[in-house]
């Protein structure tokens, strides 16, 4: 079984940090693109940030130099550094893996049980 499991969200005053971290364990046999989408009340889940298992990255223009996603594929971990924090980021914050739990199984998606984070103005 694969698990996902997020932490590091909570509250936080406007221009406030902080981090998020997801680590994946089980039956993982290789891990491509790791990312993290969120949520609002009432709102579509949007994609954050994501990121190659070579490293490249890509990131929402709302996020962009504000945002940074980084991860440890020694650790199957995949982070969120929040800084300069606003309102309008206030979500459930949900990282996922496209991941292939055996070396002949195809990749799929597995996603975390998301993560409060609310910023109070």
């Amino acid at each position: 079984q694969v698990q996902l499991v997020e932490s590091g969200g909570g509250l936080v005053q406007a221009g406030g940090s902080l981090r998020l971290s997801c680590a994946a364990s089980g039956n993982i046999f290789s891990i491509n693109a790791m990312g993290w989408y969120r949520q609002a009340p009432g709102k579509q889940r949007k994609l954050v940030a994501s990121i190659t298992s070579g490293g490249s990255t890509n990131y929402s223009d709302s996020v962009k130099g504000r945002f940074t996603i980084s991860r440890d594929n020694a650790k199957n971990t995949v982070y969120l550094q929040m800084n300069s924090l606003k309102p309008e980021d206030t979500a459930v914050y949900y990282c996922t893996a496209d991941l292939a739990v055996t070396r002949v199984s195809p990749y799929y998606d597995y996603w975390g049980q998301g993560t409060q984070v609310t910023v109070s103005s």
